[in-house]
């Protein structure tokens, strides 16, 4: 065959084949995940070094790219899906979300316009309208409800910046939008809010100065009364209290903010309220621990990750708002080339006027497949089994006078530390780290370093837990009086 009449497109015989493959990978991945050190050892510019400096000229043969992905891609990876990973939070994968990721993949949707893709749009609109039954949220963020509705974002970092340009936009009647950010206006968050509303505050031009960062209770949640004294305080100076970020389940130590005392301060100046309860929203699957939504009916806005807690993979964050013309006009411009009958009707949802980016993935598939292979009850097990171990590991700690609690969790994130201080702590967390058979971080609370052991891997079980505490301990024994022992 003439070279130039050649085609190099994947035929969908042999895509069938090494499909078939990539799968198979897949799940021997998920089946070894445990025999993998959790924390990736390779030195900075390994993974380089084993990689050509230039690309192929010719195509490989796909064997060729599965066999580098074991030779110089696995080593290179830190296990978020072992059952022994306790980091950060869990960013949770399972079975029926990547087999969704995998559809919606195969589909290849740009789901920017109900035009573009009915169907995506119509099942994102029922599966967050599902959830809000699910976790028993308010009424008014349904899309049936007074106006509101739920939008999937890639993360709860886009979903605070949405909100906040629509507060900003509410605020100020749209002249923001029109005349830019002239200064005046104020946004609260707590000492313990998650730095992507900082980031957001930037990014929308308000600007770190006209932040206020309220300080925090012994448990680490914002304290109603000084958040009170700030908004007082701009008020009388002629600033313009515009947005306040109430956390469920903050980054450090999963402490849960006052939302009904926050919402009654906000409710009647007007300032938008947003509730970030990125990993922890998920726990309100479960009807008694519901109780951390407490005030969320006074909110403006809400969100929650599935990627996290709920065996969605990432990225998958569920963002809801009870008035959703006041999202849709701070984000909306609609250029001719995206006019359409279906949009000029008024009749359907574009999903684009309610995010920053134009364009948008299926992300709504993956996220049905869980929920439907789930369902709800298998969800709540798995969360109730988290809670469980979170609170019987909280118990062997607090019996152990080795170490000292730093609070009850509240749900399955359990901080403590070592009773000899910020070494003997700091070296059991090396310790553990650097073994390859569990990973932790860490965080400060009450001016202490802390170890943070988050339980929620979709694969984590009562047995790695107990495995996580008994290395603990071990690590511990080998701390003395002036710190690590040598050689230990």
């Amino acid at each position: 065959m003439d070279p130039s009449q050649r085609s190099y497109h994947m035929t969908p015989d042999e895509f069938r084949r090494r499909g078939r493959e990539v799968v198979e990978w897949i799940a021997r991945y998920m089946e070894q995940v445990e025999s993998y050190p959790v924390l990736s050892h390779v030195r900075p510019g390994e993974i380089l070094d084993g990689l050509p400096a230039t690309p192929p000229v010719r195509g490989e043969p796909f064997e060729a790219v599965l066999r580098d992905l074991d030779r110089i891609i696995i080593p290179g990876i830190t296990h978020w899906q072992s059952p022994s990973f306790f980091a950060y939070f869990p960013a949770n994968a399972s079975g029926p979300a990547i087999l969704g990721d995998l559809l919606s993949s195969g589909l290849g949707v740009q789901g920017m316009l109900w035009s573009t893709s009915p169907a995506c749009t119509e099942l994102e609109t029922r599966v967050m309208d599902w959830l809000v039954e699910m976790l028993d949220l308010p009424r008014g963020f349904r899309s049936d409800g007074d106006g509101g509705g739920g939008v999937i974002q890639d993360s709860a970092s886009s979903a605070a910046l949405c909100a906040l340009v629509a507060a900003r936009e509410r605020a100020t009647g749209l002249a923001s939008n029109r005349a830019g950010v002239t200064g005046g206006l104020t946004v609260y968050t707590s000492a313990q809010t998650h730095s992507s509303v900082e980031k957001a505050v930037r990014i929308a031009g308000i600007g770190t100065d006209n932040l206020r960062v309220v300080d925090v209770d012994e448990r680490g949640a914002m304290r109603a009364d000084l958040l009170e004294r700030a908004i007082a305080a701009d008020v009388e100076s002629g600033a313009l209290p515009c947005f306040v970020c109430a956390t469920v389940g903050t980054t450090s130590s999963g402490a849960i903010d006052p939302v009904a005392r926050i919402g009654a301060l906000c409710r009647p100046r007007g300032i938008w309220l947003h509730v970030d309860a990125a990993m922890s929203g998920t726990a309100a699957l479960c009807p008694e621990l519901r109780w951390i939504h407490e005030g969320v009916e006074l909110a403006d806005s809400y969100c929650f990750n599935p990627h996290k807690w709920m065996f969605t993979n990432f990225d998958c964050d569920c963002f809801w708002v009870a008035d959703r013309a006041a999202l849709v006009n701070a984000l909306t411009i609609l250029p001719e080339y995206l006019r359409n009958a279906a949009t000029e009707s008024g009749a359907v949802i574009d999903y684009r006027d309610w995010q920053v980016p134009l364009g948008r993935r299926f992300r709504a598939l993956k996220l049905w497949l869980v929920i439907r292979h789930y369902g709800v009850e298998g969800l709540r097990h798995h969360v109730r089994s988290h809670v469980e171990l979170a609170r019987e590991l909280a118990g062997w700690i607090a019996a152990d006078e080795r170490f000292v609690l730093a609070a009850p969790p509240p749900l399955n994130l359990v901080c403590f530390r070592h009773v000899d201080g910020d070494p003997a702590t700091s070296s059991i967390m090396e310790r553990l780290n650097a073994s390859g058979e569990l990973y932790l971080t860490h965080t400060r609370i009450d001016d202490h370093l802390c170890l943070r052991l988050s339980i929620g891997g979709t694969w984590t079980e009562r047995r790695h837990v107990e495995r996580a505490w008994r290395l603990v301990g071990e690590s511990a024994g080998r701390i003395g009086p002036d710190g690590p022992v040598p050689g230990a």
